[in-house]
């Protein structure tokens, strides 16, 4: 087959898109930290792009997407992305009008991103170099695998299980590992106590219209080519966003004014849920999801705030539990009108069970392998700063710099 060009602009525009996701999460997060953190929590996320994006070409898409080794790792055939040229992309038994290499920038992006995500629970209290470290062998340990197992022909694709932009991959590894990581960690000091308003409610609203932006190319991109799926991912990510702001922004107002943050908030929730149906379900499914995403994430965030779980940003019970509902979604709402896939609704439960299992089991090595990851890395180099570090902010502690003067 042939390469075709207007596929490989939309693949290469939709790389652009997902790149913006990663100073997206920046902003994000930046606004919602005290302003003596600000440039730390921005900086964290371009620092997550920055040693992603040399493991990426170093390592990091070989084992990801080099030959499978027993459906569990991919090969060192890629290393240096050594082979990884204009050639056609095949996958499975698929073969793509875009050049591989394309591919493996496209997938670099959605790296960057993950590990973006998860410096929710690092902020306001780890050291940068600790940081570093973590993320690199996070990326190596959890991410990687993951992206194998789903996306590289690892046993979970093997199985039959699907996850057309992320929501295992992406939403699940980086939010519930984001728990983890909190639970070695712990507080931050005052937690509870000590007054913690955003320091900036707009830059983080900037934030997640970056992010909704983004998402197009980051579902819409993952059809692979400019085409009716690309258009299908695009609407219904849009429509469970949508769905999932609506929604968060009514279950606030019960208890006073609609905050803007509760409305960026449910649009992040509608869009971790849709990403691993987006190439699966239409409009109309995409509402349900979208508003079941709403619900659930918000009720999650309470229960979190209620057990005193200092996860700072909110990871875990937007991109962890909106992913989580999302894959188990996809088994539910699959369309086969729209590619192939029948879920629940359509009186198939063979893809529901096989969501079933592949949420549950990438849960738990997200969580088991941070955990002992987080652990060893907090008795040996140590994650947070010292006390009175913390106090002054990681601007200054960390960085030598501040915000806002």
């Amino acid at each position: 087959m042939a390469l075709n060009s207007g596929d490989i602009a939309w693949v290469l525009a939709s790389t652009a898109l997902v790149m913006l996701m990663t100073p997206g999460v920046g902003f994000f997060y930046g606004g919602l930290v005290r302003r003596k953190n600000i440039v730390s929590m921005i900086a964290m996320s371009i620092v997550a792009f920055m040693i992603v994006s040399l493991m990426w070409v170093f390592f990091g898409y070989s084992l990801a997407f080099g030959q499978d080794f027993h459906g569990i790792i991919g090969g060192l055939n890629y290393v240096g992305l050594k082979g990884v040229d204009t050639s056609t992309l095949v996958i499975g038994s698929t073969e793509y009008q875009i050049p591989t290499l394309a591919f493996a920038l496209f997938q670099m992006m959605f790296a960057t991103v993950t590990l973006a995500i998860l410096t929710s629970v690092f902020a306001e209290r780890v050291k940068l170099s600790s940081f570093i470290i973590f993320g690199i062998l996070w990326t190596t340990l959890v991410y990687i695998p993951v992206a194998h197992w789903l996306w590289g022909g690892g046993w979970l694709a093997q199985l039959g299980a699907v996850d057309f932009a992320g929501g295992a991959v992406v939403h699940i590894t980086a939010g519930f590992s984001a728990m983890a990581v909190a639970l070695v960690i712990g507080q931050r000091a005052g937690f509870g106590k000590d007054l913690m308003e955003p320091s900036s409610i707009p830059i983080t609203l900037i934030g997640v219209a970056m992010l909704w932006f983004g998402w197009f190319g980051f579902n819409g991109g993952s059809a692979l080519g400019a085409n009716w799926l690309a258009t299908n991912a695009i609407i219904v990510t849009n429509t469970s966003a949508a769905a999932g702001a609506l929604t968060w922004m009514l279950l606030s107002w019960k208890d006073g004014r609609p905050a803007s943050l509760g409305i960026a908030s449910g649009a992040f929730a509608g869009l971790a849920a849709i990403t691993p149906a987006a190439g699966y379900v239409g409009p109309l499914e995409a509402v349900v999801i979208g508003v079941v995403a709403g619900v659930l994430c918000y009720a999650s965030l309470l229960f979190r705030l209620k057990k005193g779980l200092d996860e700072s940003l909110d990871a875990w019970s937007i991109h962890g539990m909106g992913g989580l509902w999302g894959v188990i979604a996809t088994g539910i709402f699959a369309v086969a009108a729209v590619n192939g896939a029948s879920g629940l609704m359509e009186g198939h439960t063979d893809l529901f069970l096989k969501q079933l299992l592949t949420a549950l089991v990438v849960l738990v090595y997200s969580v088991a392998v941070t955990f002992i990851l987080a652990k060893i890395i907090h008795k040996t180099i140590g994650l947070r700063v010292r006390e009175e570090e913390e106090y002054v902010g990681l601007d200054i502690s960390q960085h030598g710099e501040q915000a806002y003067h």
